[in-house]
């Protein structure tokens, strides 16, 4: 049952205008603040008349002015606000019928103009998502999850108060033996930072070391949301180009030997969006460049898990004795997006700074979910699913790579990715774009390399996701790619 609308209006008896002039007015201005919508019901005569101490007769009034000037109609023994309300000559310009015009409907100030970052893929209802960066939904262990959570919630010691701004110590300290058993990360809890979300790790980054001016450097094509959030901390970024072994260091130096940098954001393990993995060389290049300039290298590991062939190569925190890595990671491509669940490994001294600026808008996240999660983590479940994910996605990739190959061989060229989970494929056919278009009208979603483009150039390149569908959903989908083909 909806709520019964209120009516919070002071009348006054000593004005010039009459009480039933004034409930008019106040109804009128709650349907043009939007408060009343076309179709509500409004309170009887009598329950109205005693909520404001005035006669029946008064409230009858004023409903007879609104219902003859059109803007409420009496039906089935109730009296509603019209579903087709009156022009209203009070309401601003390029304003529709029904739109409010009231307080908080329109701006007095100016408002700084944002960095306006680019907006996800959303494809139409029933269509299938190729968009890729997410793990299938339908597969999160909820049941596990829940019995944490429950415990952690339960707990004597449960950790509903204000708490530490870095989360809480039993998380970090599993996140902790996570890193350092699969990723080679010797960091303790306290040199870790539980954030909710890596967007949220990288936001923190940039308000705790740039400043308004600095330049710093990202990977084109890359990922436009980092750079959003650099260009909002006042950051002016530069683009370094990619190529079949990850971010040329060369580039980099070249961009160093005319100005300094503040930092680097990089994807070295699978390079968003093109999955190459950065090469050895370059790696201690880019290090050693990075310790010479003492410049910090930001690296953005978000799905670390899914590696399928041969081992996977390590983050480059893990060799780096002169400190200049900050560490990017997330639980959320093995669980799910929504529970925000990033992290931020670094120098202790970092980490402090970061937990500083995390303090000003945040004092910490959901503390119950990180010791749900760490309990997981205790227990072996949470790497148990990892590795069945892994598994899962292997699958996937393949049924996606082998439909592909069948059915658009000749229109699109790709190379297997040895992990991650999307491929960067690059069409072969004039017309790539409506192509991708009319795909989209067959119901089946992708992001162009327009998107991933620095300069939004336009790019033959596509990025097709296959962790969040099912092998036979794929395998749908190219049919009506191929269906699709000029």
């Amino acid at each position: 049952m909806p709520r019964p609308w209120s009516f919070p209006v002071a009348l006054d008896p000593a004005a010039r205008a009459p009480l039933a002039r004034q409930i008019a007015g106040a109804i009128t201005g709650d349907i043009r603040k939007g408060r009343l919508k076309a179709g509500a019901t409004l309170p009887g005569s009598r329950t109205l008349a005693a909520t404001l101490g005035v006669h029946r007769n008064t409230v009858l009034a004023a409903y007879r002015e609104l219902e003859a000037e059109g803007w409420i109609e009496s039906l089935d023994r109730s009296t509603r606000v019209a579903r087709d309300l009156p022009e209203d000559p009070g309401r601003g310009r390029g304003q529709g019928r029904g739109q409010g015009s009231g307080p908080g409907q329109g701006l007095g100030f100016d408002l700084k103009a944002p960095e306006a970052p680019p907006r996800s893929l959303r494809p139409p209802k029933g269509a299938l998502n190729l968009g890729g960066g997410f793990p299938d939904l339908r597969l999160v262990p909820k049941d596990l999850l829940a019995r944490a959570y429950r415990r952690a919630l339960r707990a004597k010691d449960a950790p509903l108060g204000y708490g530490d701004p870095l989360g809480d110590a039993r998380y970090r300290t599993a996140v902790a033996g996570l890193l350092s058993e699969m990723r080679g990360l010797a960091y303790g809890p306290e040199r870790i930072l539980a954030t909710n979300g890596s967007q949220m790790a990288l936001d923190l980054v940039a308000r705790a070391l740039l400043r308004p001016g600095d330049a710093v450097a990202v990977e084109d094509p890359g990922y436009p949301m980092a750079w959003a959030v650099l260009r909002a901390a006042g950051a002016e970024v530069l683009p370094v180009p990619v190529d079949a072994q990850g971010l040329r260091v060369d580039a980099l130096e070249a961009i160093l030997a005319r100005r300094p940098l503040r930092l680097v954001y990089t994807t070295p393990h699978h390079q968003f969006p093109s999955t190459v993995t950065m090469s050895a060389p370059r790696r201690l290049q880019l290090l050693e460049l990075a310790r010479r300039h003492r410049v910090a290298l930001v690296e953005d590991d978000y799905d670390f898990e899914f590696h399928f062939e041969g081992r996977p190569v390590l983050p480059l925190a893990s060799a780096d004795p002169a400190g200049v890595v900050i560490y990017l990671g997330t639980l959320s491509k093995v669980l799910a997006p929504g529970l925000r669940l990033g992290f931020v490994a670094g120098p202790a001294r970092v980490v402090e700074a970061l937990a500083a600026q995390r303090l000003l808008v945040d004092h910490h996240g959901d503390q119950v979910m990180e010791r749900a999660v760490a309990e997981l983590l205790e227990d072996g479940l949470l790497q148990r699913h990892g590795r069945r994910m892994r598994r899962v996605l292997l699958e996937r990739r393949d049924a996606l790579a082998e439909a592909l190959q069948r059915r658009l061989g000749g229109a699109l060229a790709f190379d297997v990715p040895s992990g991650g989970m999307s491929l960067w494929a690059e069409a072969r056919m004039p017309g790539a774009a409506a192509w991708a278009a009319r795909c989209l009208q067959a119901g089946v979603a992708f992001p162009g390399g327009r998107l991933f483009d620095f300069r939004q150039r336009d790019s033959p390149f596509f990025r097709l996701g296959f962790a969040a569908l099912t092998p036979e959903e794929l395998k749908e989908a190219v049919r009506r790619m191929a269906a699709a083909l000029p």
